[in-house]
């Protein structure tokens, strides 16, 4: 068998490679994607080649993830659980869709990923794989092995003289990051009633010790992709690294939840997600000036569908497909810019302007308009409210409210006029 491993240098990963080689006899071939994550890609291929793999394989996914992943998720406003912007479940696709690539490339007959039984990205990594290459078969060892806990891993690595340089046996917490967020699970955070400690966050600032004084900042987007910041016009990764830092360093950025796992259980995550949070701030309320309240309906419905698609590993599929396509044709007018005022963990926009707004300050006054007869409201609410006085009709008072029901009938010639 040879088998191509996500790797990412980590305890499971590195205890992989030598499991695969004793249990299966497989040549392990291991791939890293870097999508933003602390140190890249730093070190993996000498830490994967002296575990017993045969190739390593570093891969720069940071533009495609943020261009393809983060964006598209971004501009249709997906959010899961009513406050996780989905950074851990927008990097698997990616990730699994380059480990088939590879696999492909090298002649591979499988694939395997070191996600735990119990978790999401089991499902993610290994939908992309049905998607993709259907014809290969996929080991998940956490499924199999006997290996029970994080001190099994540590002792099988020792047993076999597997290096653990730069990995905390005793680490409390099970972290992902990327360009997009950090995550932190597990460990103590397993009691939700636990309010985590301030050394646990790796990228914001604690809203005590940010700033004294408010930062602003000015977010620009066209047709609903972030395009500039503070008027200077930037690519997709420094943009987003750009927003991470002037958020972090106001605390900005911070989610703590229960949330419902794909395979049934509850899990707890504390979440950061500091430009995102920028970001997402700031396109929901452009949108308010640049779509029309049908469509901000339908978009907050669609996104609704894609939070959920993300976040169960359904990408590659024509669901996907079809709602950006959606997004793309509802986001064309979402051009223009947000200003957004940061203080000690809050985000509050300002002011926002648009050159295809479709706010009317002469129809929107409270003074004089030229535009807006306010007699014009006796009608509509009359015809709208019908449905309503046709209900009422049928209790007391009935006959004189289906008087008035007729007479708007006759004033229209027939119903087909209402």
């Amino acid at each position: 068998m040879k088998v191509v491993v996500g790797y990412s240098g980590g305890l499971d990963t590195s205890v992989i490679v030598p499991w695969l080689k004793e249990n299966y006899h497989a040549e392990v071939i291991c791939m890293t994607g870097d999508v933003g994550q602390r140190d890249g890609l730093q070190g993996l291929e000498e830490k994967a080649l002296a575990g017993g793999a045969t190739e390593f394989y570093g891969e720069d996914l940071r533009e495609e993830f943020v261009e393809d992943f983060v964006w598209p998720t971004l501009k249709i406003g997906a959010v899961y659980g009513r406050k996780y912007l989905l950074g851990t479940a927008m990097a698997r696709p990616i990730l699994a869709k380059r480990q088939v690539e590879i696999a492909k490339l090298v002649g591979a007959n499988a694939l395997a990923h070191g996600c735990t039984g119990k978790g999401n990205d089991q499902v993610r990594f290994e939908l992309t794989y049905a998607a993709l290459a259907p014809d290969l078969r996929v080991v998940a060892p956490w499924r199999e092995w006997d290996l029970n806990s994080r001190e099994d891993a540590v002792q099988y690595a020792r047993d076999r003289n597997i290096r653990l340089e730069g990995i905390d046996e005793a680490k409390l917490y099970s972290r992902d990051e990327n360009l997009w967020h950090v995550s932190h699970e597990g460990g103590p955070l397993e009691d939700p009633g636990y309010e985590p400690e301030e050394s646990m966050f790796l990228w914001t600032l604690t809203p005590e010790l940010a700033p004294d004084k408010p930062e602003s900042v000015e977010i620009s987007f066209e047709a609903g992709t972030p395009v500039a910041v503070n008027g200077k016009a930037m690519g997709a990764v420094q943009l987003l690294q750009e927003c991470n830092e002037i958020a972090a360093r106001n605390g900005v950025g911070r989610a703590d939840l229960v949330e419902n796992r794909l395979v049934g259980m509850k899990s707890r995550g504390v979440y950061e997600t500091p430009g995102g949070t920028l970001l997402y701030t700031a396109i929901k309320d452009l949108e308010s000036i640049t779509i029309d309240r049908q469509a901000e309906g339908l978009k907050d419905q669609m996104a609704y569908r894609w939070a959920n698609m993300l976040y169960e590993g359904r990408w590659w599929t024509p669901e996907r497909e079809a709602l950006e396509a959606m997004t793309d044709v509802l986001s064309r007018n979402v051009t223009g810019s947000v200003k957004l005022k940061l203080f000690k963990g809050s985000c509050v926009v300002t002011s926002r302007t648009s050159p295809v707004s479709l706010y009317c300050e002469d129809l929107a006054s409270f003074g004089e308009s030229t535009t807006y007869d306010q007699s014009d409201a006796s009608g509509f609410i009359r015809l709208f409210g019908l449905p309503i006085r046709a209900a009422a009709g049928l209790g007391a008072g009935g006959t004189e409210v289906n008087k008035e029901i007729s007479q708007l009938i006759s004033e229209f010639g027939d119903t087909g006029g209402l």
